[in-house]
């Protein structure tokens, strides 16, 4: 839990609010924007850190549980924070920190929510392998207003929708804060070995189960694939105007050298931070598009492609 009652969020810094000092916070919840005022909170234990291992963690992703064992969600903005799904933004000068909380997962109602179809999880309609293959707790509701909200300092929330359904709006996504968290350390741990990294591109975030089952079968998608659950994504690092993997190990060519470049890095994370440990898989490049590498933190150790 990320949270206690008792303290101000700002800008994903724990502070122990000021007798008689008002906290602004903004919140945004679609359709309705409004800001409120929070008179100073009552002392209480500081936690380590809402900004996770990369200290760059800008959102914590709330299901309807979750809210409802946070007093201080709804100190600072009111029982609405707990009932409906939306983003709300802690502010101060240093920069906004948001809570998006979900539509909870028994609002699929034949395998759709409204117009958007989400389809059926494995664990819908058989038992769940272990623990980690247990059906989501809800659904983070992305809209075109929202979508690019800052999730942490290189990622927005839009950058792990499903490819499909573009016209459809409100989208809903699945995504867990350890796997953007592994992702900013990666690109940390690139930049600290030399390697040039001006984006880490998000090529596949979540998928939806109707869209993960489309490609299912020999070669393609695992019909349980780690992506319906919202903590792996398949990246590969632009550098320049094309969006394609770039030539990381400076032999003038990009090919799987260049992927594994990626996976080593994501390697090294995974030894510092065993508990962001997953699987890592490399990829070849085809018509469609350049090399990259699958990276996910399911819990346990998995590896493909030639890592």
């Amino acid at each position: 839990m990320f949270l206690t009652a008792g303290l101000v969020v700002c800008a994903g810094l724990l502070t122990l609010a000021r007798p008689g000092r008002a906290t602004e916070i903004g919140a945004l919840v679609a359709p309705h924007a409004a800001v409120a005022t929070t008179a100073a909170a009552r002392p209480s234990s500081r936690l380590d850190s809402l900004k996770g291992r990369s200290q760059k963690l800008r959102a914590r992703f709330l299901s309807p549980s979750r809210a409802m064992a946070l007093p201080v969600l709804r100190e600072l903005f009111g029982d609405s924070a707990v009932r409906r799904a939306g983003v709300y933004v802690a502010t101060d000068p240093a920069g906004p920190f948001h809570f998006i909380t979900m539509r909870p997962f028994s609002d699929k109602v034949r395998g759709r929510i409204g117009r958007y179809r989400i389809g059926f999880f494995p664990s819908e309609t058989r038992a769940a392998r272990s623990p980690a293959y247990r059906n989501p707790e809800g659904f983070l509701e992305v809209t075109a207003a929202n979508q690019e909200t800052p999730i942490s300092e290189h990622f927005r929330l839009g950058d792990f929708l499903t490819k499909d359904q573009g016209s459809v709006w409100p989208k809903y996504l699945v995504l867990r804060e350890p796997l953007i968290d592994k992702l900013e350390l990666v690109l940390d741990e690139l930049r600290a070995t030399g390697v040039p990294v001006s984006r880490l591109r998000v090529m596949s975030g979540f998928r939806t189960p109707q869209y993960n089952a489309q490609g299912v079968g020999a070669g393609g998608r695992a019909s349980d694939s780690r992506h319906q659950y919202g903590d792996a994504a398949d990246v590969y690092v632009v550098n320049g105007d094309r969006d394609w993997m770039s030539d990381l190990n400076g032999d003038g060519r990009v090919d799987t050298h260049d992927a594994k470049v990626l996976a080593e890095a994501a390697e090294r994370v995974e030894r510092a931070h065993p508990d962001l440990v997953g699987g890592i898989g490399i990829y070849r490049a085809n018509a469609v598009h350049g090399p990259f590498v699958h990276i996910d933190v399911r819990g346990t150790r998995a590896r493909w492609g030639s890592l």
